[in-house]
């Protein structure tokens, strides 16, 4: 799924992370990580940290490589067109938002949730803002980012009524609070290149 762009700004923020969540998963391999940083809707409010700790772990080597690849690909395109801060909230709200709509619409709350998929979602739906004629390869078809993120959106919201052992509302749940942060920095660029011209005019 790759992107093509003209910037020149090094990602290296999502470089950082990818580094630090496979970092983790090794020492998931020796310690008990999962027991203290899983997300289990049932005791979410007896263990609050774990609305973040568990965006950082993930269950095997599968899960962790197609999530560390969509990370790159999505992240690195999306930190050249936005501030490390907006960046890492972006990251950081639509993984816990994830976790929140997982708390609300898990059928069995005692089964734990952790993977970074609804923090990555988040940087998809805001790319799907600020890059809405991006082209992205969805099952090797070619298709501008904001119909991708449509097909996301609707495939990830009717997984939810499907039993299986995917986050599809954390999925879907970190993609609509990326598409909102995106709208926000859209509005703020929009607005700081409108002061930046009449203050041009001033001076």
């Amino acid at each position: 799924m790759p992107f093509t762009t003209t910037s020149r700004k090094r990602p290296m923020l999502t470089i950082y992370l990818i580094c630090f969540i496979t970092f983790v998963f090794i020492l998931q391999q020796f310690l008990p990580m999962e027991e203290y940083g899983d997300f289990i809707p049932a005791e979410a409010f007896e263990r609050p940290w774990t609305f973040v700790t568990s965006i950082f772990l993930h269950a095997d080597i599968e899960h962790i490589f197609f999530n560390m690849f969509a990370l790159f690909i999505f992240g690195t395109f999306l930190e050249t067109k936005i501030d490390a801060k907006d960046y890492i909230l972006i990251f950081l709200i639509s993984g816990i938002f994830g976790n929140v709509a997982y708390l609300f619409i898990a059928s069995d709350p005692t089964i734990p949730g952790l993977g970074a998929s609804g923090a990555i979602y988040g940087i998809m739906g805001c790319l799907a803002v600020l890059a809405p004629t991006a082209i992205v390869y969805f099952l090797s078809v070619p298709m501008p980012m904001f119909l991708a993120a449509i097909i996301w959106a609707v495939t990830e919201f009717a997984g939810i009524f499907v039993p299986s052992d995917i986050g599809h509302a954390a999925h879907f749940a970190g993609l609509i609070i990326g598409v909102i942060y995106g709208f926000y920095i859209k509005r703020y660029q929009k607005e700081l290149k409108v002061s930046q011209y009449f203050q041009r005019l001033t001076f």
